[in-house]
């Protein structure tokens, strides 16, 4: 349950609004909320995450391609 309060204007025009449609001023906040929320811009999962993408990288761009060679070489280096 929510209260709203609203300036005299705004109320107004809601009660109106609402009386012409054929809604009760209730069902007409609803479904405002729920286009607005509806509209809004969801986030996906780069711009959530953005700002942690890539925060500790090596520097290197071929870790994934060149994965094999990078881990023999690691191996190696630490068998000398």
């Amino acid at each position: 349950m929510i209260t709203l309060r609203l300036d005299q204007k705004l109320e107004q025009r809601v009660r109106t609004t609402a009386k012409n449609l054929g809604l009760t001023k209730s069902e007409l906040i609803r479904k405002s909320i729920k286009e607005y929320l509806s509209k809004l811009k969801q986030p996906n999962a780069w711009e959530i995450g953005k700002d942690l993408f890539g925060k500790h990288s090596s520097g290197l761009g071929n870790l994934s391609s060149e994965r094999k060679e990078l881990i023999k070489s690691k191996v190696k280096s630490k068998k000398r």
